[in-house]
């Protein structure tokens, strides 16, 4: 028989003091992987503004500026194994943010095999790396949750959008895997954007023609910018949204939607 305490079992009673600890804890720790430029860097503003301790890491951007005392900036590369040290890390982590990505469209015929192993290499089994590195750090939190990143075009067939899709969608199936294994002590979701202005979309919208052609294929007739897509972050790291685990949230100007 299984013990219960005001109604609630053994296991729901611990659940509930566990949450109830986790909020009361007002200042959280997060981990923004990729933290130095775009969606990154806007997530880490956004959390250190909010006065929770950050801990972010960068790869080539090792001149990054920061403002803020409560953020930390390590030295990461996904793909080496020998920069995967994450003992800088506090035992209760609160969150995780996995934002390395690229963005490379050319016709099907174009692309080698390699090309797409490499971007699965970098968004898929980075993440994964990451993940399992921290994961019993992220269950010391009651109510860890974990963020990862998708396109728009894992769900909306886009010209010349193969080998970013292929990835992304991997790691949208991933998420929602993650999320069923984890529950009910982690949460996992994944944001899916549109084109947005940040650094790694230069080449993209590089000129005002460019920027004007983007913008008008959204029917809010603009592209995304870094903040959008970063106070989405924030909301699904946080405890604003602790009743949402499995789900990709869509962020695309109504792109994927919408025909105006």
């Amino acid at each position: 028989m299984q013990l219960r305490l005001n109604g609630l079992t053994e296991f729901q009673a611990t659940r509930r003091v566990t949450l109830l600890a986790a909020k009361i804890r007002t200042v959280k720790n997060y981990l923004i992987i990729g933290g130095s430029s775009g969606i990154g860097q806007a997530i880490v503003a956004q959390l250190a503004a909010e006065g929770h301790q950050v801990f972010a890491t960068y790869n080539q951007h090792a001149g990054i500026i920061n403002n803020f005392p409560n953020v930390h900036y390590h030295h990461c590369n996904v793909l080496d194994d020998a920069t995967l040290n994450f003992d800088y890390l506090p035992d209760t982590l609160d969150g995780l943010a996995y934002c390395p990505g690229s963005i490379q469209l050319k016709p099907f015929g174009r692309i080698k095999p390699e090309d797409f192993v490499a971007d699965y290499q970098l968004q898929v089994v980075g993440a994964i790396k990451v993940i399992q590195a921290v994961t019993s750090k992220l269950k010391n939190a009651g109510n860890g949750s974990i963020v990862l990143f998708s396109t728009v075009a894992a769900q909306t067939g886009l010209v010349f959008h193969t080998q970013v899709a292929a990835s992304k969608s991997a790691l949208e199936g991933f998420s929602k895997a993650l999320a069923a294994e984890f529950a009910p002590h982690i949460r996992c979701n994944c944001i899916a954007p549109s084109l947005t202005n940040t650094p790694l979309a230069a080449s993209l919208i590089n000129t005002e023609a460019k920027l004007a052609v983007n913008a008008q294929r959204h029917p809010l007739k603009r592209i995304g910018e870094a903040a959008d897509i970063a106070q989405a972050a924030c909301f699904l790291l946080t405890d604003k949204s602790s009743w949402i685990t499995g789900q990709t949230l869509t962020i695309d100007g109504g792109l994927s939607t919408l025909r105006v």
